[in-house]
Parts: C-alpha cells; sequence; structure tokens
C-alpha cells in the first residue's frame, strides 16, 4: 500500500498493460477516453461479436457499458486503497447492429462512499444502440 492515490496516468498505464491478457485483446476493445467524468471504450463490428441471428449479441453492450463504468470507476476512487466492482447493470437495447464501430460512453449520475452509478450509452454510427445504468461497488482493501 502507498500513502498517497496513485496518478490518474498512474491507472491508465496500469489498464493499458493489463489490457493484453484481458477481454479487451480478444474482442478487440479500445479505451478510447480515459477519465473521472466520462470514459469511452470502441470495437470494430465483426463476426466475433455475432449471436446465432447475425446481430451483435446484447452481451457485447453490457460488457461495454460494464467496461466503461469500471474503468471510469478505478479513476475516481484510490485503487491502492480501494476495489471497484461491477455490482449491478440493466441495460435496454434499442436496435440491432450489423456493421460499424460501437462507441461505449459511462458518465457519473452519483459517486457515493460506497457506490457509483453511471449512465452508460452505446452507439453505432452515432445512432443509439443501447443504453442502461451501472452500479459500481466501492469496497476498501481487508
Amino acid at each position: 500500500m502507498t500513502d498517497t492515490a496513485p496518478s490518474l496516468q498512474d491507472v491508465v498505464a496500469f489498464i493499458r498493460d493489463r489490457d493484453p491478457h484481458t477481454v479487451f485483446q480478444a474482442l478487440g476493445i479500445e479505451v478510447t477516453t480515459f477519465g473521472r467524468d466520462q470514459t469511452v471504450v470502441e470495437v470494430d463490428v465483426g463476426e466475433r461479436l455475432f449471436q446465432h441471428a447475425g446481430i451483435v449479441h446484447g452481451g457485447v453492450y453490457v460488457l461495454l457499458m460494464e467496461s466503461a463504468a469500471s474503468i471510469c470507476a478505478a479513476l475516481t476512487v484510490d485503487v491502492t486503497k480501494n476495489r471497484v466492482a461491477g455490482q449491478e447493470i440493466s441495460a435496454s437495447h434499442l436496435r440491432p447492429v450489423t456493421e460499424g464501430r460501437l462507441v461505449a460512453r459511462a458518465r457519473p449520475l452519483h459517486t457515493g462512499k460506497t457506490s457509483i452509478v453511471y449512465a452508460c450509452d452505446v452507439e453505432c454510427g452515432g445512432r443509439l444502440v443501447s443504453t442502461g445504468r451501472c452500479t459500481m461497488a466501492i469496497r476498501p482493501f481487508a
């Protein structure tokens, strides 16, 4: 443990270093904006994201939402003293996607001592395709 919180740049460097060992590499997900007020993750649409009907699987939208919210939360709390983890997520899928680039944004709605609630939207070609809320738990290390 350290006495001071890591800088935003330290957390970003850690996340970028870990990306090749996560689902991000497997699916081609990129973090394009790191921020406490908004984090953006993106992925090019391709068959690896499809369900059997030939459209992007709804779980991909949820994965993108929670990923953006998790990173945003990690940039908000002192990650040397607290862990963040998805606690609850709900999503409404609005339209099917078969091509393009998915862009997911997470923005904080409420920041408390034990949780942060995010508004999450996924767009493709500037059109909203899924929207939701994600609650991230903040728990101190034991």
